[in-house]
């Protein structure tokens, strides 16, 4: 049973390899390595030679390294929850990560309680279309000459910082491409499944028994903690929970913080659809995906300004 109050921790892993690897500060990866480590399996998010966003079943720290990193669309579960199923009954650990969706989904199906069972979920801000990401990576595969797409990153730490939400393309001519294209149709909601906009975990409490994010707003509640290289909020749901923590807080840096510091968009209430959310797809489509990108996502000389004057300011603060 969870708490209605989670425990609430600002985490950073102590090996910074990790956490630059990571995009946040690397809970994932400390919560895994124990599973890992006493022989259970980890199933994540990951992204296919394709870019499209699947769930596997990793046996090894290579395998669950994949798993790191953002990716903002619908991830297909395929047979994870019968697979899952299969190596809870032979007996052995598992930790299945995932949106709260698809932890609570993977509960139903189950229909019962394992204790060999770990949950991880994420604070959602919401599934974006596919459909959407696939036309705008063809699109830029066009702007660039019909070069192809071969690496993805969807927010681009190492380069921009932690805070600075940049996506990234790499071609197979040695060009690479950033942009906020991607982010700003997320964040402008109108490519979310309709499901998003009643979700009911975008709420303080969560069906996993750790629920991890950014912890944006980590400079004002604790400026000490900050250095722009990724904090994860961490909150603690239940007892399975606080122990699972317990067992790898030798490899972290961590504070305890405050819930109603820690209340971010998504753990309020959803996101409300937007007005212009019909037109979108009606623009979808029947338009260029350029007509899209410069109607919804900013792009053209606006755009191109802003990314010059974020390019000086990180010149001058280095």
């Amino acid at each position: 049973m969870n708490w209605e109050k989670p425990k609430v921790y600002a985490v950073k892993h102590k090996d910074e390899e990790i956490r630059a690897a990571s995009r946040s500060g690397g809970i994932f990866t400390a919560l895994s390595d124990l599973t890992l480590v006493n022989g259970g399996i980890v199933y994540g998010c990951v992204l296919t030679e394709d870019f499209t966003a699947v769930h596997i079943r990793a046996e090894n720290v290579a395998e669950r390294n994949r798993m790191r990193g953002s990716k903002y669309i619908q991830s297909r579960l395929g047979d994870t929850f019968k697979n899952v199923q299969k190596d809870l009954d032979t007996g052995k650990s598992v930790l299945f990560s995932g949106t709260s969706c698809q932890v609570a989904g993977l509960k139903q199906f189950l229909k019962k309680e394992y204790s060999n069972l770990f949950c991880v979920d994420i604070v959602c801000h919401g599934v974006s279309s596919p459909l959407v990401w696939e036309k705008y990576l063809r699109w830029q595969e066009q702007k660039n000459h019909g070069k192809k797409v071969i690496k993805v990153d969807f927010r681009n730490k190492n380069q921009f910082g932690w805070r600075d939400h940049v996506e990234t393309l790499w071609f197979d001519n040695g060009i690479n491409i950033s942009s906020h294209i991607f982010k700003n149709l997320f964040y402008g909601h109108t490519i979310l499944r309709l499901s998003c906009y009643e979700c009911p975990y975008k709420a303080v409490m969560h069906p996993g028994d750790i629920t991890i994010a950014d912890y944006w707003g980590i400079e004002k509640v604790a400026p000490e903690f900050d250095d722009n290289k990724g904090v994860s909020l961490v909150l603690i749901n239940n007892e399975v929970g606080e122990r699972a923590l317990q067992l790898v807080k030798d490899n972290l840096v961590w504070k305890n913080t405050k819930l109603e510091d820690s209340m971010q968009p998504p753990l309020k209430a959803p996101f409300s659809k937007p007005e212009n959310r019909k037109q979108f797809w009606i623009d979808f489509r029947n338009k260029s995906f350029e007509y899209i990108a410069k109607k919804y996502a900013g792009y053209g000389l606006k755009s191109n300004i802003k990314k010059v004057f974020r390019k000086i300011k990180r010149i001058v603060k280095a």
